[in-house]
């Protein structure tokens, strides 16, 4: 248990990890620091939310464990904003060192990067922020650590509202731990930091694997941003080209789109920060199309039904 979990940015991840830690009795105190005052008045009406405070270095001043699950692109810099306030020794953690600081974000190697570099200049002494250099002297004291993560869950909704309690039940967590200890960490130390981050979303329900941040960002490129994608470009294309077309398409159009209902801006920025990954899985794929073109081009039947049945295959075991 946490003495207090701090969730910044309350989306439908933010939210769903507040409503779970409550659920499941993981922290005595939630704080939650939402941009909009009306947002944050309404977030602290909900009972699994004991306080939701306008400023952020409050909010996470008595924080043994920090969330943040704003968009990929806001992650570092308010990482950055944070440092100097996050307490040198929490109460009633399962990392005494120093806070711990997680994310929610679907890139990892550019998020943990900078995160590091945020946390090791506020531990010398140095960044900025609402606490100024007064935290900053208390951070070297304990320094904070950030272990990334992404929980493999969500839909094509957003918003707080739309948090669930239940919504990390048996999904995949990726957490990327800490590559290196840092001239201010032990290497003990990190591997606790990145123990307890582990705990933290297996207590939520979550099967969690540990990748490095850039093997991370491989597998998700083909796995999620990938999918992303070919569904909206499929929209886009039937949009463009055929308009009416789709009044007409049953549930398998649907279901293949889906999730080209989703934020249209959230996904623009995840695909500017995993590019090079995105383009190399664009191509795998681009390569693929190809092949099953040509076997239809040719009348290669034959190589076309080896192509569905291994699709079939593999979607089979996707469910199982």
């Amino acid at each position: 248990m946490f003495a207090q979990i701090t969730v910044i940015a309350p989306g439908l991840l933010g939210s769903s990890v507040a409503q779970a830690a409550r659920a499941r009795g993981l922290a005595r105190r939630i704080v939650i620091w939402a941009r909009r005052a009306e947002v944050r008045e309404q977030i602290a009406a909900q009972a699994w939310c004991d306080a939701a405070p306008a400023s952020r270095a409050e909010a996470v001043s008595g924080a043994a464990l920090v969330v943040i699950a704003a968009p990929v692109t806001q992650i570092v810099p308010l990482v950055r904003e944070i440092a100097p306030s996050l307490p040198p020794r929490p109460a009633l953690s399962p990392f005494p060192s120093g806070a711990l600081v997680t994310d929610v974000g679907s890139v990892k190697a550019e998020i943990c990067r900078g995160a590091h570099e945020a946390l090791a200049v506020a531990s010398s002494g140095g960044g900025s922020g609402e606490a100024g250099a007064a935290g900053g002297r208390g951070q070297r004291e304990g320094r904070a650590h950030f272990v990334g993560a992404h929980p493999m869950a969500g839909s094509e909704k957003t918003g707080w509202e739309h948090g669930q309690a239940d919504l990390f039940e048996g999904r995949t967590c990726f957490v990327t731990p800490l590559a290196e200890a840092g001239p201010e960490a032990t290497s003990e130390a990190v591997a606790n930091a990145n123990e307890a981050v582990a705990q933290f979303w297996r207590a939520l329900g979550s099967r969690v694997v540990r990748v490095a941040p850039e093997e991370h960002d491989e597998i998700v490129a083909h796995i999620s941003h990938l999918p992303q994608a070919l569904a909206s470009t499929l929209c886009a294309a039937l949009g463009r080209q055929h308009p009416d077309w789709p009044q007409y398409a049953g549930a398998g159009l649907r279901d293949t789109t889906r999730i080209a209902g989703s934020d249209p801006q959230l996904w623009r920025t995840i695909f500017e920060q995993n590019r090079e990954a995105v383009l190399r899985a664009l191509d795998t794929y681009a390569a693929e199309l190809r092949e099953f073109r040509d076997a239809l081009a040719r009348r290669d039947y034959a190589a076309v039904a080896a192509t569905l049945a291994k699709g079939q295959d593999t979607r089979r075991h996707l469910l199982a």
